[in-house]
C-alpha cells in the first residue's frame, strides 16, 4: 500500500515562500497523477495543483504564477513551491495520488487522507 506524507509547512510572512514536500513510499506505478489539495477553516477542500506521470501540471487560477509543482522520481516526491504567499493561502495542505492512470484525482476520489501540513501565511 502506498503511503504519502506531507511536509514542509510553516508560519510565513504574506510575500514569502514555502516549499512542501509529498513523499510516496510502498508500492508506487510509473503512472500517476498527484495532487495538491488544501483546506482553510470553514471552507470546502480544493485542488491546488497536480502533477502527472507525462510531466504535465495543472493550477487552480487562485494559484497560477505563485505555486510551482515538481517531482523528482528518484526520491518518490512532489513538490509544491509556494511564491507570494497570501493570508488566503493559509490552510491544511494534502497530497492524493491516483496511481495506474495519468489522471488527477478529485476529492471525491481519494478514501483515506493524510495528516497534511499546515501552512499559516500571516504578518
Amino acid at each position: 500500500q502506498v503511503q504519502l506524507v506531507e511536509s514542509g509547512g510553516g508560519l510565513v510572512q504574506p510575500g514569502g515562500s514555502l516549499r512542501l514536500s509529498c513523499a510516496a513510499s510502498g508500492f508506487t506505478s510509473d503512472y500517476y497523477g498527484i495532487n495538491w489539495f488544501r483546506q482553510a477553516p470553514g471552507k470546502e477542500r480544493e485542488g491546488v495543483s497536480c502533477i502527472r506521470s507525462d510531466g504535465s501540471t495543472s493550477y487552480a487560477d487562485s494559484v497560477k504564477g505563485r505555486f510551482t509543482i515538481s517531482r523528482d522520481n528518484a526520491k518518490n516526491t512532489v513538490y509544491l513551491q509556494m511564491n507570494s504567499l497570501k493570508p488566503e493561502d493559509t490552510a491544511v495542505y494534502y497530497c492524493a495520488a491516483r496511481w495506474g492512470t495519468r489522471i488527477c484525482p478529485t476529492k471525491y476520489d481519494i478514501k483515506s487522507w493524510g495528516q497534511g501540513t499546515q501552512v499559516t501565511v500571516s504578518s
